[in-house]
């Protein structure tokens, strides 16, 4: 069985790892109510999708 004869760095280890960093989500304005969305997705403010109504959104009624 193979065994590392010396430890690895951590430069080398950081190199190794470069790619596994957290992206931020790229967003995009809604055309409909302005709101940032993610794109391909519907609004989730609006409900909108390429114009037309996609999903419902029902709106809390605020207590008295």
């Amino acid at each position: 069985m193979a065994v590392p004869k010396q430890k690895t760095t951590p430069s080398r280890r950081g190199s190794r790892r470069a790619h596994l960093h957290i992206r931020k989500p790229k967003l995009t304005e809604c055309p409909q109510c302005h709101n940032p969305r993610l794109p391909h997705h519907a609004c989730p403010t609006c409900g909108y999708y390429k114009g037309r109504a996609a999903i419902s959104i029902d709106t809390p009624e605020l207590p008295e």
